[in-house]
């Protein structure tokens, strides 16, 4: 808030000593709230990368088992995705006589230590055999 001085000759808007740097002060309030929501946004992305690569390796894993007589093929499967979400990865999945469904399950990295906000990202796939 300011004070409108009169001075002879000179109208001026005068910021009185108590409000001089309010907006750097409510700024520095608001930072947490901007760091926490692009660090949630950093593992919302994590979580999209992490279910998109367990998605290909499953389809990869069930497509190898399909043309074959075996279970999904976890080697295959990791071989389809990138490092860090390979790494992170169980490969597991039932076949029949008809058909082969492979399942993948990435853990997803956590961004702040400690704070575990989502479980891992898991994505199927089922194949008819050839």
């Amino acid at each position: 808030m300011s004070k409108r001085t009169h001075t002879p000759g000179r109208t001026a808007d005068v910021t009185t000593r108590r409000e001089r740097g309010q907006v750097a002060i409510e700024y520095l309030g608001f930072i947490p709230l901007l760091l926490l929501v692009g660090l949630l946004a950093i593992q919302a992305g994590l979580a999209a990368y992490a279910a998109n690569q367990a998605g290909t390796g499953a389809r990869a894993g069930a497509r190898m088992a399909s043309m074959s007589t075996g279970d999904c093929d976890g080697q295959a499967a990791k071989d389809a995705m990138s490092g860090w979400t390979a790494n992170r990865a169980e490969v597991y999945g039932p076949s029949s006589v008809d058909e082969v469904t492979c399942t993948v399950s990435v853990d997803v990295p956590d961004i702040i230590p400690g704070v575990h906000i989502w479980g891992p990202a898991e994505r199927s796939s089922t194949m008819p055999r050839t």
